[in-house]
């Protein structure tokens, strides 16, 4: 009784693999056979790399922003909105 587990391949070597399909100086079975994959499972990966792979350039450059400036930014907006509201607070109350 054998359990089989399904090996898990990372983004890297999915690309490695995809790469050298591309290059087309190995056949899929070869590449088959020198990965210990099945041949259709590299021509999966092709296909999803050349259908989704121009996405890769879609990606428009944010203003050399990065997520950690955008979150500040808002952290700042909102720091500032809650002193303008304690500051009109004060006002009202004094």
């Amino acid at each position: 009784y054998c359990i089989m587990t399904r090996r898990k391949f990372t983004p890297e070597f999915k690309f490695k693999v995809v790469l050298e399909a591309l290059s087309e100086r190995f056949t899929i079975q070869e590449l088959g056979r020198k990965h210990d994959i099945h041949p259709a499972q590299i021509t999966n990966w092709k296909t999803q790399f050349l259908k989704n792979g121009e996405a890769i350039f879609e990606k428009r450059a944010k203003d050399a922003k990065t997520e950690a400036q955008e979150r500040e930014e808002r952290l700042f907006k909102t720091i500032g909105q809650q002193k303008m509201e304690i500051d009109f607070l004060k006002k009202v109350l004094s």
